[in-house]
């Protein structure tokens, strides 16, 4: 039976860890192995398995989602163990660099204060897994592995207009009027008036 508790870490050469530090690498484990089952899942499922799966994850019943798994996936426990045996043996090779840096952590810790030290926050509790894992993970929406979100692309930036200098209205001249030419009169010569002698009003009869 597959467990993830104090003992493994005990056989992993990390039992002298700190309870903090314990209970924190024992959720970086679980969480792992989840995703890891959860991708090889995922690899195997066609879209209606995908969609179906999902279901139970969002209605989040756990004893559904591994009746579906055994049913649909016969070897799924076969293939949670192979991805814990990977897991194990991961962590076991970097166990120095895990216990070395806990070390360093405890003895910067235990330094005397210098004088007028500044508050520093208090850090948060980590969470403790109070139960040992007795059944294999269920993987978490395979379909996010699986289908690949795109990638929204940046909105485009609308290059930013230069304001138009005002523009003086000038008024649109007019066409130049050609003076109109003076058409020439005509000269026509008037005939001369033939000149008479006035006529003297005939004289009376002498008295």
């Amino acid at each position: 039976m597959l467990k993830i508790d104090n003992n493994l870490l005990q056989e992993l050469g990390l039992g002298q860890l700190p309870d903090a530090e314990k209970n924190s690498l024992l959720k970086h484990v679980y969480e792992t192995l989840e995703m890891r089952v959860g991708m090889r899942l995922a690899d195997q499922m066609s879209n209606e398995q995908l969609d179906e799966f999902e279901r139970y994850f969002e209605a989040k019943d756990d004893a559904g989602a591994f009746k579906w798994l055994e049913s649909n996936f016969p070897n799924y426990k076969e293939i949670v163990q192979e991805e814990f045996d990977k897991l194990k043996i991961e962590v076991g090779q970097s166990a120095p660099q895990i216990l070395g840096a806990a070390q360093a952590q405890m003895a910067a810790g235990s330094q005397p204060l210098a004088e007028d030290p500044q508050p520093q926050p208090s850090p948060q509790t980590q969470p403790t897994i109070q139960q040992p894992l007795q059944s294999p993970p269920a993987p978490q929406a395979p379909a996010q592995y699986a289908q690949a979100q795109p990638i929204q692309q940046p909105a485009q930036v609308q290059p930013t207009q230069q304001p138009t200098a005002p523009q003086q209205q000038y008024a649109q001249p007019q066409p130049m009027q050609m003076p109109q030419q003076q058409q020439p009169q005509q000269y026509i010569p008037q005939p001369d008036q033939p000149q008479y002698p006035q006529q003297q009003p005939p004289a009376g009869p002498a008295a």
